[in-house]
């Protein structure tokens, strides 16, 4: 090694001038501290000062996949474009629900649920499914038979998020289930039992947001941005709730970059 280059690189095992046994061999496993000192500096002496690594030119010639993320969202259809003043009631009323459900949340979480109300365990996905959306749409069923005398059956319509259910919530049970309704989404189409159920979860998000929790309000958001654009039929209801939601994201929980130009 050059004098200039061992000043700005010392020595972090300085080796001194051993006597070393006469039959010392570099080859064979060190027997003595000094005998690996002194074999580690002359491995080290041996290195090229330059090293090239060996590419073949044959694999940069082969077309290579890049996966790109849109981070904002789609733009409405042309005429369902949300007005300012329209996105503006919409995160007043969203606020003024999240209001009185953290003053009433004790109230009711202590009233007692029907005893047909078995809420699933946090980690239990598909029971969440099925709980909120109910057999019709997590088994996309067109219709299911109807029994006027047997009142609703919510294990097949789904439970609405009622407020004594929605209270007994903790943020972690919250995130979990937003996180299962957005991955059905990801894949389904919106229905109003999806709609109600995103809403009454985004209600319930406490702020600041935890970075998981942020990270699946913006997936939501960009995916009703996506399901507006596709919607064949342009149904007024439905590109309304889609609105809604981006709105809510955008408007109320800052994420100003994926928020709709008002019309």
């Amino acid at each position: 090694m050059e004098p200039g280059v061992e000043e700005l690189m010392p020595r972090l095992l300085p080796v001194g001038d051993w006597d070393l046994a006469e039959d010392f061999d570099p080859t064979v496993p060190p027997r003595t501290p000094q005998e690996y000192l002194k074999r580690v500096q002359i491995e080290a002496a041996r290195c090229p000062d330059v090293v090239v690594a060996k590419i073949d030119p044959r694999k940069l010639k082969k077309k290579q996949t890049v996966n790109i993320s849109i981070s904002g969202c789609q733009p409405a259809p042309e005429g369902y474009s949300p007005t300012l003043r329209w996105q503006q009631q919409q995160v007043a009323n969203f606020s003024a629900v999240r209001q009185s459900l953290n003053k009433h949340r004790n109230h009711w979480r202590s009233q007692h649920l029907d005893s047909n109300v078995i809420m699933p365990k946090s980690e239990d996905e598909e029971g969440w499914k099925k709980f909120c959306l109910g057999e019709r749409v997590y088994s996309e069923i067109d219709a299911l038979p109807n029994n006027e005398n047997i009142g609703i059956d919510y294990m097949k319509v789904g439970f609405p998020p009622l407020l004594s259910i929605v209270s007994r919530m903790n943020q972690a049970t919250v995130t979990s289930v937003l996180e299962y309704l957005i991955s059905w989404f990801g894949e389904k189409k919106f229905t109003p039992e999806l709609g109600r159920w995103l809403y009454a979860l985004l209600a319930c998000l406490e702020k600041p947001l935890l970075p998981e929790a942020h990270s699946l309000i913006r997936q939501l958001a960009r995916r009703c941005s996506e399901v507006r654009v596709l919607e064949e039929n342009k149904n007024e209801e439905q590109i309304s709730a889609l609105n809604l939601i981006i709105c809510l994201v955008s408007r109320y929980f800052d994420q100003r970059d994926l928020a709709d130009e008002p019309s």
